[in-house]
């Protein structure tokens, strides 16, 4: 079915009783061309391109949940081209022209709204940085205005600009910068792999990867085993768990990223904005919700809930920057899996056994790349070669010394 407003109409005329599912529940087929673990919004990317751009379709989703009930569907939905470091720079250029076209390309309203991100600054070296980012964003084509402190005043007039501590001396500009229903993504990219073929197994967790003389063969799982040609792993904050299955110890710590949502509040935000001295990011929903986030729990975990230190230092910095926030009253929180590498750049890359593929190591970067990560990922396994967008992102990047630095903290996870 094909989404359009004579639809809607109709539709709504009858009872809405003519919907029907956006993808199928097939049962798990015995072998495939393609299996991917990890039903996200990398993986349900990937799947999608696989079979319209290369036209592999006896592919196969695996989730070990639900689709959506992950981190795609958990997150502060913010899309951004922002980065200033060789080898990010052009990856998130790349995907976020996909998102510019998706909603075209799925012919599903992913509730893009392309409302500029502003990165604030509160002092001469962290002006001296962002304009450098802003001419290394400006040099891959995407746009970046440096705002001084008048400026900022009249586009965000509800921060504080009295504070001794973290005076603001402008910002960093986006405007192509903004947000996008996380849910509406995972389900638009799951119809459109679902329409082209791609069976999607939803509560198929997998349990083991088999390899033979070090070629894979297939994976097991909770649903019997399934033999694969080609198997992808592309699980987020599981990563290491599902890798050590097919014996490889990567250079992945797991850490929690709390994120919070208010209640729903008259629009008085039109941007997003991130308060350089605080790790702190906000944005208003179509909802009203105020949500924001801040920093990752500092400790590996796998509890896919948050701590109250890391939900006080957030709350901390959000009175910093914007004091009027305290008035609203915090609906929900929840904690994502993040997969932190140690330079805090992602990973694209085939791996020593012959083909078993892996898509990790995003960090807090995960939701903005979905389209990106799918198009380069499933580009690398339909034809064995890189994506250009994503020739830097690899495996061996660590041994071989050329660290994509983006914070510029060093070799440490956790402070990415």
């Amino acid at each position: 079915m094909r989404y359009s407003a004579w639809q809607i109409l109709k539709q709504g005329l009858t009872g809405n009783t003519g919907w029907q599912p956006h993808w199928r529940s097939p049962e798990p087929k015995a072998e495939y061309d393609v299996v991917v673990i990890g039903g996200g919004g990398h993986g349900l990317s990937t799947a999608y391109y696989l079979a319209k751009e290369y036209g592999i379709t006896n592919v196969a989703v695996l989730e070990k949940g639900y689709i959506g009930g992950g981190n795609v569907g958990r997150n502060t939905t913010i899309v951004r081209a922002n980065y200033g470091i060789d080898g990010n720079s052009e990856f998130y250029s790349h995907s976020l022209k996909l998102w510019e076209d998706m909603e075209q390309e799925l012919n599903y309203n992913t509730m893009m709204s392309q409302r500029g991100i502003i990165n604030l600054f509160h002092s001469d070296g962290q002006r001296d940085a962002f304009a450098k980012r802003g001419n290394m964003m400006i040099s891959q084509g995407d746009d970046a205005i440096m705002l001084g402190r008048d400026e900022i005043r009249e586009m965000l007039p509800y921060i504080s600009y009295d504070n001794p501590r973290f005076p603001v001396y402008g910002g960093l500009y986006h405007p192509r910068g903004g947000t996008a229903r996380h849910d509406a993504v995972a389900w638009g990219f799951a119809r459109g792999a679902d329409q082209r073929g791609v069976d999607i197994i939803q509560q198929c967790e997998v349990t083991g990867i088999d390899i033979e003389n070090g070629v894979v063969r297939g994976v097991q799982t909770s649903r019997g085993p399934i033999r694969a040609k080609k198997v992808a792993i592309v699980v987020a904050g599981r990563s290491s768990q599902v890798a050590a299955m097919a014996g490889m110890r990567l250079p992945i710590e797991s850490h929690v990223l709390q994120a919070f949502v208010t209640e729903g509040l008259k629009p008085c935000v039109d941007h997003v904005i991130s308060f350089g001295m605080g790790h702190f990011y906000l944005s208003q929903s179509d909802k009203g919700g105020l949500v924001f986030g801040g920093d990752i729990d500092f400790y590996a975990s796998y509890a896919s809930r948050g701590n109250l230190h890391m939900a006080e230092h957030v709350m901390e910095a959000g009175m910093a920057l914007m004091p009027m926030i305290g008035r609203a009253k915090v609906l929900r929180s929840w904690g994502g899996i993040m997969d932190m590498t140690p330079d805090g750049s992602p990973f694209i890359d085939r791996t020593q056994t012959e083909g078993l593929f892996i898509n990790c190591g995003w960090c807090y970067g995960g939701f903005k790349a979905v389209p990106g990560s799918g198009k380069c990922f499933a580009h690398l396994m339909a034809t064995g070669d890189h994506h250009p967008a994503a020739s830097k992102l690899r495996l061996d990047r660590l041994a071989r010394g050329h660290v994509i630095d983006e914070e510029a903290t060093g070799s440490q996870h956790n402070l990415h």
